[in-house]
């Protein structure tokens, strides 16, 4: 007979409970400790590794997917799923040190069908694999699916190969711009934009005011779509020995598509599956192990840095903003800029400076910032440009005062002008959510500026001023830079979107090529033929990412953020990804910025 238990006293009860949650909260602390650093651990290793062998007979393989941007990302952002395995200067870099490596046999390219580079820096990259080829070594191309900027690419090698049930995205170029102006007027969002009035073609914020493109855009678009056409086309048809009349019908009947098609139209030379390629690299290159670029690259960066002459390379990627770079942050922050150009020029060992620009543009203020400290810098010594694929509107103003600007054909420039746009979300407080809005002021225009009431004359006026007024230093500050009068920088600014090629005939570009030629003119102005690069600004470690971002003065959002795209990436279709990554961006972008804005006047899609 079982003996039957007392209940607990309240007394009792509240003890063990109390000891329960002690011992939950120890024991899950613990797990928490330990789980935080073996995190940490774990994320101080990405980007460290011993130096990898390279065997005799060696192929290196450059996945194209794999590439993302000029420096690539850091080990914090690799770590959370953002970005690629490596950025195009050390693919570069990697390439021209592979051409002399005796136990590098040839390259191995493969394309994925999604590069994340875009037609300018497949067109160095390009350039990169033209001088490898020059060596006598190999180099064989491979896809299952060949997207239309990776075939330009792959065009200059020794041999294309297709798979069998593969395809060539080979079909022109389109424009698209997403225009918001249906949504926000559903949500009773009205956004007021101001600009110069001769700035038609600077239509950044017709995004959010129109629904379709505006003549002036739709011309600057179709102009620069048709420029970097040609000059895949007329690069395509050199390669394959090809009309580039007989490309263009090809792409108008997409009768290339298709494997069977493509290998018919000599679009690619054999059609094989992936071991076939492995054997034939082995059996008649001798080519008996493959090795990723980017770990070869690391043997590269682990290489201590050498004393003597230097020429400094400053990285400005990604949007122009104020302030500092905090942890996963990513954009061209105005106070690195400045403090790296301080830094370079204050360096006795540094004897010129590049700087590295692929920019939409962005803040005025942060683009003024950067432009002063360019002039204070290029009074000590000589400043070189090289743009990659995008260059314009304050990334275009902080390249004007520069010694030279080396620029590809494909690179998208220009675009000096100016807007700014404020919403009133009246309509959405009032008829869509319920909540009114009441004033008190102290003065007319005290609440001119509100976001909950549309723009008063008097304020629309001043800004109107206020951007006419830049806008006139804009292009003095152009024609000051490129040795042009006002006028003659007017009749191309106007917030006009230009190729390289094209802004080479315009004077807006002095020639066109990349980082290697920038480096190149950068010594001969400085007089130096030996040196070694420095690059700007100093890459942060894990560690010092992780106190930003998570540290005070970091940006809690931004976590956020990285898991969302994160997931998407994980869940999503790529096409739903990149639509909505892209509304993200433009929205958290415009909700964050203020003042004046020197940013490209459209978000193009184009492939």
């Amino acid at each position: 007979m079982s003996e039957t238990r007392k209940p607990l006293s309240f007394g009792m009860t509240m003890l063990a409970s109390a000891v329960g949650v002690l011992i939950v909260s120890v024991v899950g602390g613990l797990l928490m400790f330990v789980m935080s650093i073996a995190m940490m651990v774990s994320l101080s290793k990405i980007g460290k590794s011993d130096p990898v062998a390279v065997k005799p007979g060696t192929f290196l393989t450059v996945d194209l997917g794999k590439i993302s941007g000029d420096r690539g990302a850091s080990s914090l952002q690799l770590s959370f799923g953002e970005g690629k395995s490596i950025g195009l200067v050390s693919a570069m870099q990697a390439i021209r040190k592979a051409s002399d490596d005796a136990n590098v046999k040839g390259l191995l390219i493969k394309d994925d069908g999604a590069p994340a580079v875009s037609w300018a820096s497949m067109e160095e990259l390009r350039g990169a694999i033209a001088e490898f080829r020059k060596s006598g070594k190999p180099v064989v191309t491979y896809a299952a699916s060949y997207s239309q900027p990776g075939y330009y690419l792959c065009t200059e090698s020794d041999r294309l190969c297709l798979h069998p049930d593969g395809m060539i995205d080979f079909r022109g170029m389109g424009g698209q711009v997403m225009y918001y102006k249906d949504l926000l007027d559903k949500l009773g969002v009205e956004m007021q934009l101001i600009r110069p009035e001769s700035c038609s073609y600077k239509s950044a914020g017709e995004v959010y005011t129109l629904n379709r493109m505006s003549a002036a855009n739709r011309e600057q678009i179709r102009a620069y779509i048709a420029s970097i056409w040609r000059t895949a086309t007329a690069d395509i048809a050199a390669s394959r020995g090809m009309d580039v009349a007989d490309l263009n019908r090809i792409a108008d009947d997409l009768s290339g598509y298709l494997a069977g098609d493509a290998c018919a139209q000599h679009l690619v030379d054999t059609l094989c599956f992936e071991e076939d390629v492995r054997s034939m690299l082995k059996e008649e290159h001798g080519g008996k192990h493959l090795l990723p670029i980017e770990k070869y690259a690391k043997n590269l960066k682990n290489k201590a840095e050498k004393k003597g002459d230097r020429i400094a390379v400053i990285y400005a990627e990604g949007n122009v903003v104020d302030g500092s770079s905090k942890g996963f942050d990513q954009g061209v922050f105005g106070d690195d800029i400045v403090k790296a150009f301080k830094q370079a020029a204050d360096d006795d060992d540094v004897k010129a400076i590049v700087l590295r620009v692929n920019s939409p543009g962005g803040q005025v203020t942060a683009s003024e910032s950067m432009t002063h400290a360019i002039i204070a810098a290029k009074a000590k010594k000589p400043i070189v440009v090289s743009m990659g694929d995008l260059a314009a509107s304050a990334g275009y103003e902080i390249s004007c005062m520069a010694d030279a600007i080396v620029a590809q054909p494909m690179t998208i420039t220009g675009s000096i002008g100016v807007f700014a746009t404020i919403p009133n979300v009246q309509k959405l407080l009032q008829k869509k959510i319920g909540l009114n809005i009441d004033t008190v002021l102290t003065n007319r225009n005290a609440a001119a500026l509100s976001v909950v009431q549309p723009l008063s004359p008097t304020a629309m006026a001043m800004m109107t001023r206020n951007v006419e007024d830049f806008y006139k230093v804009f292009v003095g500050r152009v024609a000051e830079g490129r040795g042009m009068t006002f006028d003659e920088v007017h009749k191309i600014a106007r917030g006009r979107v230009w190729t390289g090629v094209d802004a080479k005939e315009i004077g807006l570009v002095d020639t066109l090529g990349g980082l290697d030629l920038a480096l190149s003119i950068a010594a001969a102005k400085a007089g130096i033929s030996d040196y070694t690069v420095k690059d700007y600004p100093k890459e942060k470690d894990t560690w010092q990412q992780l106190s930003e971002m998570f540290g005070e003065g970091g940006n809690d959002d931004l976590d956020l953020h990285a898991k969302m795209r994160m997931a998407w990436q994980w869940k999503g279709s790529r096409g739903a990804y990149q639509v909505l990554s892209r509304l993200d961006e433009d929205l958290r972008y415009v909700s964050q910025s203020e003042g004046l804005q020197a940013r490209l006047p459209f978000v193009v899609i184009a492939d």
